[in-house]
């Protein structure tokens, strides 16, 4: 597994001839930064890009648990009429594509001006994000013990309140775990980016990355620019995974065993 990542990484410090050599070389036998300085000017910068890639993540994880935590706490906590039903339509789909979506949701957005805008595009992702959401948090709401609800409820708590001091934070493993999930989808998410984005100054780092792969004088591919990118992209992942392992790991067994 870690095998490729280390290739990257070794292919992003080559020098650039190193990097575009056949047969290639896996061992680099000189290091050099050039990849690294073309990707930083590339179009319009990689801090735009990168900068793109991070507000689309952080506005899809905050609507992401903007919807998830309310829907999941009624879902879990309120006697509703056909409960289990709605529940189980929404988590259908999950076996819908989202590619299939797509279109649809493009000339929808056309319609309301969320095309080429970064907003779209993150209420995009949470679309892909909100039924396995919603199945962590309605099953972690659901195993915390009915009589601490009841005490609040005793004590004169709203909904709110005991959703927020009784809910909250024995469950805040898997809203971390939501919370990674969410991050790691849209940061990596390609396709709806390309669909929904039409000017290169809104490009996500997974897009630019692709049109990176064509951007030799001959219409080859700058391979040494695009493991340099590879590199980047992947540092905030795995950045991200390492902080919050311990809670992910909480998370995903959270409401699993009554």
């Amino acid at each position: 597994m870690l095998l490729p990542l280390l290739y990257s990484v070794l292919a992003s410090v080559k020098p650039t001839a190193e990097a575009a050599a056949t047969p290639p070389t896996y061992v680099p036998h000189g290091l050099s930064l050039d990849s690294y300085r073309r990707l930083w000017d590339y179009q319009e910068g990689l801090l735009t890009y990168l900068g793109n890639s991070a507000g689309t993540a952080l506005l899809t994880i905050v609507l992401t648990l903007l919807l998830t935590v309310p829907a999941a706490y009624g879902l879990a906590r309120f006697r509703l009429p056909f409960k289990e039903l709605v529940f189980v339509v929404l988590l259908l789909s999950l076996i819908v594509p989202y590619q299939a979506l797509l279109t649809p949701m493009f000339l929808m957005f056309a319609k309301v001006g969320l095309t080429n805008s970064l907003v779209g595009l993150a209420v995009l992702h949470t679309t892909i994000q909100l039924p396995f959401s919603l199945y962590v948090l309605r099953n972690s709401f659901a195993a915390v013990p009915r009589e601490l609800e009841e005490a609040a409820v005793m004590d004169g708590a709203a909904s709110l309140q005991t959703l927020w001091r009784i809910f909250i934070p024995p469950t805040v493993p898997a809203i971390v775990t939501v919370t990674l999930f969410a991050f790691i989808t849209s940061w990596n998410e390609f396709l709806g980016a390309l669909v929904m984005m039409s000017s290169s100054e809104k490009f996500t780092l997974p897009v630019i990355l692709a049109t990176a792969r064509t951007e030799t004088s001959l219409g080859g591919t700058d391979w040494g620019m695009l493991q340099a990118g590879v590199t980047i992209s992947i540092v905030p992942c795995v950045l991200v995974y390492l902080l919050l392992q311990r809670y992910y790991m909480a998370g995903l067994m959270s409401g699993a065993v009554k």
